[in-house]
């Protein structure tokens, strides 16, 4: 996924009512961001990182800039909790998944479940259909192991239950984590932050859920899916 222009660099003044963050651009201008991501940013809202911004020419947005990575821990980190879905479409046209690969469609925000849309159904008519969730991934708190979620996340475990009940079903259903940093290779779910969750991820495995971990390469240019890492489940 290309950034459809050059990011701006910055450095993290505050971030505050989820959704913004002030930052003060390497030219000395203030401005207010929009920081894409409800969750916590554990590690990744302290002020004084250095922040990488996007800047829209659209004249009926409230806010120019958004905020779109942080450099912590010596790397970039994504936080646009929008991007995964682009970048998970990019690969899986590309055939770049080799796990989901070979599906003649990708349909993307299918309803499924209760009242809920699943990212992507991956259809063939020589084969069961997919059902794959993603999941943006941006904390690491210990050595090289990204962790999810980084806050309770109870819609995160509706999620999971849907995709258990897919499988149930007699289909295929894939959890997709996709990871916004370049310093992890392993994936963990969080029991200390959301023991609900980490409980669902394995129960769900266990029922025949699959889970993937990918990691991302990052640049102020791009951002790609690069590779598997093991999950620590």
């Amino acid at each position: 996924m290309d950034f459809l222009q050059p990011l701006v660099r910055g450095t993290l003044v505050s971030r505050y009512k989820r959704f913004f963050a002030d930052v003060r651009l390497d030219d000395g201008t203030p401005v207010t961001a929009h920081c894409p991501n409800p969750g916590a940013m554990l590690g990744l809202n302290t002020p004084g990182l250095t922040a990488w911004l996007s800047k829209s020419d659209d004249p009926k947005r409230k806010l120019a800039h958004t905020l779109e990575l942080v450099e912590a821990d010596g790397g970039l980190v994504g936080i646009n909790t929008m991007h995964p879905n682009r970048i998970v479409a990019e690969a899986l046209a590309a055939d770049a998944i080799p796990e989901v690969a070979g599906y003649a469609a990708h349909r993307r925000e299918v309803k499924y479940g209760a009242n809920s849309r699943v990212d992507f159904l991956l259809e063939h008519p020589d084969r069961a259909p997919c059902w794959l969730e993603v999941k943006n991934v941006h904390l690491r708190r210990e050595g090289a192991l990204a962790e999810f979620p980084d806050c309770v996340a109870a819609r995160s475990l509706k999620h999971l239950r849907e995709l258990t009940a897919m499988v149930e079903a007699g289909q295929r259903a894939v959890m997709l984590f996709v990871i916004q940093r370049t310093d992890c290779d392993a994936f963990s779910a969080c029991p200390d932050l959301d023991p609900a969750y980490a409980k669902g991820l394995v129960e769900a495995a266990a029922a025949g859920v699959e889970v993937l971990a990918y990691r991302c390469a990052i640049s102020p240019e791009r951002v790609a899916l690069a590779d598997r890492v093991p999950w620590a489940g």
